[in-house]
């Protein structure tokens, strides 16, 4: 009977899906059932975003068949699935930015009557869906541009719910949550699956996969490497094998044994009206410093203002002993200071350029002479670079659009590595990296570490910051409230300070 959780929603038989000399999928199956939350795991690059633009109807399928609801369908566009009852929230949100929060809800889909739209209506509508999400709170005439991350995120998921949808795809819709806000998210979709709504939810955290999923499919090169699943049974190491073919072990690279070098960050009293209030930090030669926070509690604006995007209100900087103009970004990176922000596709790759133009984009002036560029030297520069941070596929004249999530991030800390950045700042830097990508991202941390290079680490994910960090800094609603060698915490601890703060309480009780 449909809308019982036994009923299959949707099963997709050996689909296939060729680009110009790529097989993105070669045979996948997949089978949701309603009310159930079926995730989805795989490395970049393993098929999971052709997948998604597959069951959408952005993508149409060259071989298989998509049965949905008991019949087979193809969807021509996106708006047909739609139509269908599959709604589809995807990780770089597709929001029109200069239309309120109300306009994007009910984008294409405004009620109207006698040629006019009824925008009292749609309002109102919009607070509903924002308020059955836990974020009434948001103003649904708010220009879109203005809002958060976070907030963003919320506004995808609303007029996603506003379709009324039996199937809604989800592709990690937590990277840009704060933790409590991520608790509120699991809370709504388990009463959309207890109304027979199927999710299918795409994450990198395996952690949210235990605690949100039903069944898990694996793919892997495309194809589908293991099928039902059971989430919260299934051992780590059999997921991680079936996504990569590595152990867990090898996920972070052994600690190097050698003791930090001469100082080269020291942060004194800064602060940023809003963000954050008298931080002092430094960092040393051949170190990692990791900050450990919750979204929100000022780790990425600190970042920022260290490397000069933000203007600090008070403090100094310091690289190598010399005081930084503040909010002087090309000042830092003479100072040898260098930055892989949060949103690296926006703020850090010029997404149509080749791969080599984003290599050398910080150091494009070494390349010039007497008015003239030489491509020649600027791409042998960066095949360099490519090739010793395996930069995949290989081939520096490809649109850098065209890698996955964590060959990007290696093009960002190649470019710095091109320039001889001693300090490296580095916000977030696993962010939708897949685990096969991340292993490799940390043998590319530590290289530079053992060449000498300080780094400051922000991550969202506590055992990131304690499997690669040799100190770690705990930052809470705008200050820094801890400090400790990695050595002596542990995740519960951790997460205890950033979200409670009651061992910081219980220590200065005693």
């Amino acid at each position: 009977m449909r809308g019982t959780a036994a009923e299959v929603v949707l099963e997709l038989q050996g689909i296939v899906k060729d680009f110009p000399g790529v097989r993105a999928l070669d045979g996948v199956d997949l089978e949701v059932r309603a009310g159930e939350v079926h995730c989805l795991l795989g490395q970049n690059g393993a098929g999971k975003s052709t997948l998604i633009k597959v069951l959408s109807g952005a993508h149409r399928p060259d071989a298989g068949r998509i049965m949905w609801l008991g019949e087979e369908v193809s969807f021509a566009r996106p708006q047909a699935a739609m139509r269908a009852g599959i709604a589809t929230i995807y990780q770089e949100l597709d929001l029109v930015e200069g239309l309120s929060v109300a306009d994007n809800v009910f984008l294409g889909r405004e009620p109207a009557g006698l040629g006019f739209v009824h925008r009292g209506r749609m309002r109102e509508a919009a607070r509903g869906v924002l308020t059955r999400l836990g974020h009434g709170e948001i103003p649904v005439d708010r220009e879109v541009a203005k809002l958060p991350s976070a907030a963003k995120q919320i506004v995808s998921m609303a007029r996603a719910l506003s379709m009324d949808a039996r199937l809604l795809i989800m592709d990690e819709p937590s990277a840009v949550l704060a933790h409590d806000e991520v608790a509120n998210l699991f809370r709504v979709i388990r009463e959309l699956t207890a109304q027979g709504i199927a999710v299918i939810y795409i994450s990198h955290r395996l952690e949210e996969i235990r605690d949100i999923g039903d069944r898990v499919t694996v793919l892997k090169d495309g194809r589908t490497s293991a099928a039902n699943l059971d989430a919260k049974g299934t051992p780590t190491r059999e997921l991680v094998s079936k996504m990569t073919g590595r152990t867990i072990e090898y996920v972070f690279p052994p600690r190097p044994d050698h003791s930090p070098g001469a100082e080269l960050l020291a942060v004194e009293g800064l602060s940023l009206a809003g963000e954050f209030h008298d931080v002092s930090l430094k960092v040393h030669a051949g170190e990692i410093v990791g900050i450990a926070g919750l979204v929100g509690s000022g780790r990425s604006e600190l970042l920022e203002t260290i490397y000069g995007a933000r203007r600090a209100g008070a403090g100094t900087v310091r690289v190598a002993g010399q005081e930084l103009r503040p909010g002087d970004v090309r000042a830092a990176v003479r100072q040898g200071l260098g930055m892989a922000p949060e949103e690296r596709k926006s703020q850090a790759l010029v997404l149509d350029d080749p791969v080599y133009r984003n290599i050398t984009l910080a150091t494009f002036g070494r390349f010039a002479s007497a008015g003239f560029t030489s491509h020649g030297r600027e791409r042998t520069a960066a095949v360099r670079i490519a090739d010793e941070l395996q930069v995949r596929p290989p081939g520096v004249e490809r649109p850098v659009r065209t890698l996955s999530g964590g060959n990007q991030q290696k093009v960002v800390v190649g470019r710095w590595l091109l320039g001889g950045t001693r300090l490296l700042l580095l916000d977030e830097p696993t962010r939708g990296v897949d685990v096969g990508a991340r292993a490799e991202l940390y043998e590319v941390i530590r290289r530079l570490v053992a060449d000498g290079v300080g780094i400051l680490l922000v991550s969202s994910e506590v055992p990131e910051v304690l499997g690669l960090a040799d100190r770690v800094l705990v930052m809470r609603e705008g200050r820094l409230i801890h400090e400790a060698e990695a050595s002596t915490l542990d995740e519960h601890t951790v997460l205890d300070m950033v979200m409670a703060g009651s061992l910081l309480e219980t220590e200065n009780a005693v």
